[in-house]
């Protein structure tokens, strides 16, 4: 079964094909979550102004660790919204609304930690440019 049958209800039968899932699924992220095209941006100045100002090796770990906990907790809150949408139909719900509360304060925290960690490293170095 090819990855891009998207009626497949069985397991995976190879790491290909599980693969190919997951290229459509980070995909599908980019194309229809404008927040992830938002963090993706923000992901790629980082990473810009790290080469830039030539950061270390430890501060391109903690760059990369913020970029991809941010990236991997929107993945949850999608996650989580198109599953209790669709257990609930769209239809309002107190547990839905806390779910969905939760997941996306997640991700808030997440890119807050992003923030912070991109403030530790980068002012530093604009500070000794600006001098």
């Amino acid at each position: 079964m090819d990855s891009r049958d998207k009626h497949q209800t069985g397991k995976n039968h190879h790491l290909l094909q599980a693969m190919g899932h997951a290229v459509d699924g980070i995909i599908t992220m980019l194309r229809e979550e404008r927040n992830m095209r938002y963090h993706t941006l923000a992901a790629v100045l980082a990473l810009l102004v790290g080469w830039l100002l030539k950061v270390d090796a430890n501060e391109w770990l903690w760059l990369l660790l913020v970029i991809f906990l941010v990236f991997a907790a929107e993945f949850l809150n999608t996650v989580t919204e198109a599953v209790t949408d669709l257990l609930v139909s769209h239809h309002y719900n107190v547990e839905v609304k806390k779910a969905k509360d939760v997941a996306a304060g997640g991700v808030l925290i997440a890119a807050c930690f992003a923030v912070l960690v991109g403030l530790i490293i980068f002012v530093p170095r604009i500070i000794n440019l600006i001098r």
